[in-house]
């Protein structure tokens, strides 16, 4: 059927441009932050909380929609749209509030809390369009997000000093994003629930093969929010033995934007991959990379540039494509209808724990600098690949 093909494409064209632009505000204040210490006297607490309210609010708003089944009860397309709005109005409101002050925190945290209804909804839309190849359209939209996750240090770096034009493109960008999902369609796999299940959510316990996506996907986000959030912050670092330091933080912005958006362009395409290899497999490989490239930016750190970049990049690319197939695993064991509830409830999880790696991390270079940092990080991918391989265990033992 051509006409429904088109479709599915312009459909999931449209919710990729979507994703892009609303996940744009995610690591804005991390982007801005040198701009904003230069002209503004931030303590290291308000600077760090300036970065975590943005995942405490992610958490508060995913566990709230998951309670509620709202990714599974409404039209998500309206849904997103909504938040991507008004995620975009809280984040202007950064241009009038005193940064680092209380007002900028609230702001970041209602952010975070409405871009619960973009990143997991996003998800639930892709899934309505495919069984066959969900790992695909899931790391696809994974993609989309870390490209746009990316973009704030791109904007940061073509704005040069000027934070207020970064933040600006970035709120314009998002409200764009939230119109233009409106002009996608749902799939024909595409399944709402009649009425609110806040128990539906317990089938993350009682299925044991959900719970194991969950572990695996806990030890990946041990990793990947702390790395991207700090890379920047750590490349800096590491270049300044080499450079002056405006030269480090330029250079430090390019490769943190190239290396998490390296992990976007593997995502997809991994998801091709791990539709004919199997979700689980691509998950193991992806974490054995990230784990072994997270120790080797460990050894690397303060030595020559280009070697410190190269493993950076490598780190950046695996560190991500995992992701993607824990929430399309999830997708395959849950009930249509609560697909997008324990998909949502899945990533609250994985940020709870994003928020104490956030914060941590910087204390964490304090006391044992960046190299003990990177090495602590490898822990969580280890993890993950000990519960992929029991998933794997019992697929195969299952009747």
């Amino acid at each position: 059927m051509p006409s429904d093909m088109s479709g599915k494409w312009r459909s999931l064209a449209l919710l990729m441009l979507a994703e892009i632009a609303a996940m744009s505000l995610w690591f804005m204040s991390a982007a801005i932050l040198p701009d904003l210490t230069r002209e503004f006297e931030i303590s290291e607490g308000r600077q760090a909380a300036l970065s975590s309210a943005v995942q405490i609010g992610f958490v508060f708003g995913a566990v709230a929609s998951a309670l509620m089944g709202l990714a599974d009860r409404i039209d998500p397309r309206r849904f997103f749209a909504v938040c991507a709005i008004l995620a975009a109005l809280f984040n202007a409101s950064l241009l009038v509030a005193e940064p680092g002050g209380t007002v900028s925190i609230l702001a970041r945290f209602a952010t975070g809390a409405l871009l619960a209804g973009v990143y997991p909804v996003g998800m639930k839309i892709a899934v309505g369009w495919g069984r066959k190849d969900r790992g695909f359209l899931v790391g696809t939209l994974v993609g989309a997000l870390t490209l746009g996750s990316a973009a704030p240090h791109l904007l940061a770096l073509l704005g040069g000093t000027d934070w207020r034009w970064s933040l600006s493109v970035a709120s314009l960008a998002s409200a764009a994003g939230g119109i233009l999902c409106l002009f996608s369609r749902l799939g024909p796999f595409h399944a709402r629930a009649p009425r609110m299940k806040m128990t539906a959510i317990l089938t993350a316990w009682t299925d044991t093969r959900i719970r194991y996506a969950y572990a695996g996907y806990l030890g990946h986000m041990w990793e990947l929010y702390a790395m991207w959030a700090w890379i920047g912050v750590a490349l800096a670092a590491s270049f300044s033995a080499h450079m002056p330091g405006e030269a480090a933080t330029v250079l430090s912005r390019l490769i943190a934007f190239l290396a998490i958006a390296a992990g976007g362009v593997a995502c997809i395409v991994a998801g091709l991959v791990a539709d004919r290899v199997g979700k689980a497999n691509i998950a193991i490989l992806a974490m054995a990379v990230s784990g072994t490239a997270a120790l080797a930016s460990a050894l690397a750190f303060g030595g020559p540039v280009w070697l410190t970049i190269l493993c950076v990049l490598i780190w950046g690319a695996a560190i991500l494509p995992d992701s993607a197939q824990f929430s399309a695993l999830v997708a395959d064991y849950a009930p249509p209808d609560q697909a997008g509830s324990l998909m949502t409830f899945q990533t609250a999880l994985g940020f709870a724990l994003t928020f104490f790696t956030v914060q941590l991390t910087p204390l964490g270079a304090e006391l044992i600098g960046w190299p003990g940092v990177f090495a602590l990080m490898a822990i969580g991918p280890a993890l993950g690949i000990i519960g992929m391989a029991r998933l794997k265990r019992l697929a195969q033992t299952a009747p």
